[in-house]
């Protein structure tokens, strides 16, 4: 038996999905070694096999792809614990990482200060070369310039280059050049050229995109190495693909190449599964929302396609290639209650993390967290968490939160934990509205589709505040990304900048911009061993009306790139510009510029089979488990309500709210307002009583 197996390291836990081919699925969850993070990927590979009762040699040589989504990067850049890096840069620009584009994000704020470069200013250096707008070379590069320089980062033991020189976009000749004389003489560096990342167009988001790039570089190749020499040890022969913050996979020489490639690594399986699952029940537009150990993440698909941007940033660092368009906020299980200064009860964006955790998990945590709320109000069971694998201090936790927080709001036990439910359950429906609502679409119009191992504890309450009627809990909702890491197909974005007008484009140049690009993700993909026949291209175009600053991203059919025809071009950019801001001026005829030509090249992966119509089924009479007092929020007090086994095949039956459903590693809570049904994919679809329409499509 052959299996596929998808791994998510998280900030808190590190998921696992196994499938073998004929469909079975494993789900397992070990608890993140965030000072290793392969530590605990070995950990979880070791302890599955022993839950298959398999041995360990015979299993690792049947599995044939790992899928693995990792924060490595992430919190490298979020901790500022990345390597230390030069910049080498056209003289005259030095300060531009540290000016940025010269707006203060947070105009009316006095005390706002400018986000730390992460290369300080005496590892920024220049050269004297000068490439114009054209392209054309003003001043070549002197390598012996280089020396001086090359002597200097030895002396300062640095561990990593970035490379960024005016106008390189156009003519990346004196980077290629440098680049090369640098790796002669840096053998142990890592040294990575602004046009190998982001050749495209405006200085700072280049030198910031190349900077991170470096930055992360030594610590992800360290990490990368760590990994595949495990996986060596205990003689995994399969292939391992990393996924990327724009929804795809790729191998790991790409990402030692570019790590800024894999900043929303984890997070950017979710939406991939998101369209899966939204598909099953007819739907093309969904909003998946996690919400796991450390953060909460909330995503957009829309027409199957997930939303992507290319101006990202994490950590107030200018990332600008192609991610997808994730909120991400600090709100999870390990979120920390605290009191601010005025007196009012907060919730995160501190975690308590795997370790010591919350005050249950009886680690030494001494902060109350999102997970000690939800324990003291019912919704968890103390002797079920992870399937029971860690048993949880109620008392300890109650005694705690009496002692130390509520006397400080002036509140009692039960009305401190309900305040930390909703004032969480409120944060996230604000990330909600951030990839939604301020991206111009309602979210009431879309399947909300719900992960994390808490996520199903809290979305009765988010999509209340949203005004949605309907929400699905996937089966697979602990582990939704590391299953949807298995649903990726391998992607490479490509950019190239030319700026005209659509009515002045040279047909001859820009067609051969396209076919370049095209050329360029062929080869790459069939390199990692895609066939032709499932190499696909989807082509972008950033265009912006005459005069503006900022541009839109259109996605455009190939046909009409490929018959220059600009007539169905111009109309879709009108219609997402007045989608967006409001307005259009296609009336007026006001001209249309380009600014970059994109291409996304796509090699179509084998699907894992690992959903299976069960006709089986139990009556929900068999799955009762208990009865329990759980908080109700719609009356606002504690009621008994029925707890079901919800690892039991439950399809076709209904569950009437309020209930718990209780799974190896996620509580479902149907609040008194909803009603569960469950599909004939296992999949827990959680509707509005007072509006049951809106589930007749799907029955």
């Amino acid at each position: 038996m052959k299996y596929k197996l998808g791994i998510d390291v998280g900030g808190t836990f590190t998921d696992f999905i196994l499938i073998s081919d004929s469909g079975e699925t494993s789900v397992h969850k070990t608890l993140s070694t965030p000072e290793d993070p392969s530590v605990g990927v070995l950990s979880g590979i070791y302890d599955l096999s022993d839950i298959l009762n398999l041995n360990l040699d015979d299993f690792i040589q049947n599995i044939e792809t790992v899928v693995h989504g990792t924060t490595v990067a992430t919190n490298a850049l979020l901790t500022l614990k990345g390597a230390k890096t030069a910049l080498i840069t056209t003289k005259g620009v030095r300060d531009a990482l540290e000016m940025r584009r010269g707006i203060r994000e947070e105009q009316y704020n006095n005390h706002y200060r400018n986000v730390v470069p992460l290369i300080p200013r005496y590892l920024r250096m220049t050269v004297d070369e000068r490439i114009n707008a054209q392209g054309e070379v003003l001043t070549a590069l002197d390598e012996s310039e280089l020396l001086p320089i090359i002597e200097f980062l030895k002396e300062e033991e640095v561990e990593s280059v970035a490379i960024c020189y005016l106008n390189a976009f156009l003519n990346s000749t004196h980077e290629q050049k440098t680049a090369q004389f640098l790796k002669q003489h840096l053998p142990s560096c890592f040294i990575t050229a602004s046009t190998e990342v982001l050749p495209s167009i405006r200085f700072y988001e280049r030198v910031s995109t190349t900077a991170v790039n470096a930055y992360l570089g030594p610590i992800v190749a360290n990490y990368l190495g760590k990994l595949t020499e495990k996986l060596d040890d205990i003689k995994f022969s399969g292939t391992l693909l990393i996924m990327q913050s724009n929804g795809g996979v790729v191998t790991p020489d790409i990402v030692k190449k570019s790590p800024a490639v894999t900043v929303l690594s984890g997070p950017a399986a979710a939406p991939t599964a998101g369209a899966f699952y939204a598909n099953l029940l007819g739907y093309k537009d969904c909003i998946t929302i996690d919400m796991g150990g450390t953060s909460f993440d909330a995503s957009l698909v829309i027409d199957n396609q997930c939303v992507t941007s290319s101006d990202g940033e994490i950590n107030r660092y200018k990332i600008a290639l192609p991610s997808l368009d994730i909120a991400t906020i600090g709100a999870g299980g390990g979120s920390i209650g605290w009191i601010d200064s005025g007196g009012l009860l907060q919730m995160g964006p501190q975690s308590a993390g795997a370790m010591p955790g919350p005050i249950c998990y009886d680690r030494g945590g001494i902060l109350p967290t999102c997970t000690d709320a939800n324990l003291l109000l019912g919704y968890l069971n103390p002797d079920f968490f992870a399937g029971g694998e860690i048993k949880l201090d109620t008392e300890h936790t109650k005694q705690i939160i009496t002692e130390q927080v509520a006397p400080k709001l002036g509140l009692s036990l039960q009305e401190t934990v309900v305040g930390m439910y909703r004032i969480i359950n409120s944060n996230m429906a604000q990330g909600v509205r951030q990839v939604s609502i301020e991206k111009g679409y309602d979210p009431r119009e879309f399947l909300i589709i719900v992960a994390g191992g808490a996520g199903a504890i809290h979305a009765g309450e988010i999509c209340k505040e949203l005004e949605v009627p309907m929400f699905i809990v996937p089966d697979v909702a602990s582990i939704f990304c590391a299953a949807g890491m298995l649903l990726g197909d391998l992607k490479h974005d490509y950019i190239r900048s030319y700026i005209t007008s659509l009515s002045d484009i040279d047909k001859d140049h820009f067609l051969n911009l396209y076919h370049e690009m095209k050329k360029n993700g062929a080869d790459t993909l069939k390199k990692e061993g895609i066939k032709e026949d499932n190499i696909d291209f989807y082509p972008v175009m950033d265009l912006r009306y005459f005069g503006q600053y900022h541009e839109v991203q259109l996605p455009v059919p190939w046909e009409d790139i490929a018959a220059f025809d600009f007539e169905n071009i111009k109309k879709a950019f009108h219609k997402e510009h007045n989608r967006l801001f409001g307005y259009s001026l296609e009336e007026e005829g006001t001209e249309i510029e380009v600014i970059n030509v994109r291409l996304r090249a796509l090699g179509i992966t084998e699907k894992p089979k690992f959903l299976s119509e069960s006709n089986k089924s139990i009556s929900i009479e068999s799955a009762l488990k208990e009865k329990r007092q759980v908080y109700i929020p719609e009356s606002n007090e504690v009621k008994e309500v029925n707890v079901y086994d919800g690892d039991k095949s439950l399809n076709g039956n209904t569950i009437v709210g309020p209930a718990v459903i209780e799974k190896t590693n996620t509580s479902i809570f149907v609040s008194e307002s909803y009603n569960c049904l469950i599909d004939d994919y296992g999949s827990f679809i959680i509707y509005d009583k007072s509006q049951p329409d809106v589930i007749a499509d799907i029955l």
